[in-house]
């Protein structure tokens, strides 16, 4: 009897994520209840929508979400998470606040933590491996 394959899985989500920078404090917010990752922090973003760029997509989701407009710089990086449920693929940008006062839609809260201490949170899985990233890629430039 042929052997069967295991089903195959889907592609991962691509989704957007934000390095706000201020005086050397990065924007994390932290998920509401009810949601895949409730109670962790996160980088804020979204999910890519069919037809967008990233640089769209990450625009749109920071006004839904915090109801700021922002610039969106350079592109620093992507990781992949995955899990027996679905997979991620986490892309950063450097964003610029432009405009706007935080409305809050989707998290009970945001704070500006500096990078060192932003290990102390309980972020979601993919956003640690992010930090892991940016903060590696941080000391290589010596920033």
């Amino acid at each position: 009897m042929p052997q069967k394959s295991p089903p195959k899985r889907p592609p991962p989500f691509r989704v957007l994520a934000a390095v706000l920078e201020k005086n050397g404090r990065w924007l994390i917010a932290k998920r509401k209840k009810g949601d895949r990752f409730a109670g962790l922090w996160e980088f804020p973003g979204g999910k890519l929508e069919p037809g967008e760029t990233p640089k769209e997509c990450l625009a749109r989701e920071l006004y839904e979400e915090l109801g700021i407009r922002t610039r969106i710089g350079l592109y620093l990086g992507s990781v992949c998470y995955s899990s027996p449920d679905f997979a991620i693929e986490l892309i950063a940008y450097k964003v610029t606040h432009l405009a706007g006062s935080f409305r809050l839609q989707d998290h009970e809260e945001v704070r500006w933590v500096s990078p060192s201490e932003i290990g102390h949170f309980a972020l979601t899985e993919p956003d640690k491996l992010l930090l892991e990233k940016l903060l590696a890629k941080s000391a290589l430039e010596g920033t």
